[in-house]
């Protein structure tokens, strides 16, 4: 039964990508929705996360799928995010930590992270995450560990080709780097005003330039399926190659 199961869930899921019409009502749901800040309304254990609910699933999925020892987090904002990751290690019992990395951590949010329960398992490096020195710090935390990558900081073209050539030879095959807000690129020219990022320069166009050059790494077409409402279409990698 369990394998049927998981048959008939893979149909429907390939399904879904060969239906543009849904696919259109999604991107649509998105645009519409980010107009309300839509992914800022949620919390995690009593932080900001700052993500759509359904990528929230998926990150457990691949979280107890995978078990890393590490879970490294470029961006931390509120702290959502990086209590969550470390909650998921606490659920899996395995000693795992979460690294979180911020050119800058607000003090009332550093505060709030420290003082929460799972923070016995966070540890935070403010500083650029493509700095040499900050580099050096993350892979000296990686040494020996299997780790997943999430990428969730300045959103340019430039820092996250930067952070996915730095850092993906941290994680070995059949484990994920996660690229945040590759939606960037479907939303309407001119939708990031006030942003360094817009179509044509954000983590979408890193990932493509990322793939062409590295052959370690492909999308997981089936996660982008699936979810529909996500930040991150095509931007769940799986390593497929040991470096």
């Amino acid at each position: 039964m369990a394998d049927q199961f998981e048959s008939e869930k893979k149909e429907w899921i390939r399904r879904i990508s060969s239906d543009p019409e849904l696919l259109q009502l999604s991107l649509e749901w998105i645009t519409h929705a980010s107009r309300y800040r839509y992914s800022y309304h949620f919390t995690w254990l009593g932080r900001p996360i700052i993500q759509f609910p359904q990528d929230i699933i998926m990150m457990q999925e691949i979280i107890w799928k995978t078990r890393p020892d590490l879970i490294i987090e470029s961006g931390i904002a509120h702290g959502g995010s990086l209590i969550f990751s470390a909650s998921m290690q606490e659920l899996l019992g395995n000693g795992g930590k979460v690294l979180g990395i911020d050119i800058d951590i607000r003090e009332h949010n550093r505060h709030e992270i420290e003082r929460h329960p799972m923070y016995r398992n966070i540890r935070m490096i403010e500083g650029s995450s493509t700095d040499e020195e900050v580099v050096d710090q993350v892979y000296a935390a990686a040494r020996g560990k299997q780790v997943l990558l999430a990428l969730d900081s300045l959103h340019t073209h430039e820092h996250v080709l930067k952070e996915l050539m730095f850092y993906s030879p941290l994680v070995s095959r059949g484990n994920y780097i996660v690229v945040f807000d590759t939606i960037i690129e479907n939303f309407p020219d001119g939708s990031f005003p006030d942003r360094p990022w817009k179509k044509g320069d954000n983590p979408m166009t890193a990932v493509k330039k990322f793939l062409a050059l590295n052959d370690r790494f492909v999308v997981d077409t089936e996660i982008t399926s699936k979810l529909l409402i996500t930040s991150a279409p095509d931007g769940y990698l799986i390593c497929v190659k040991d470096p």
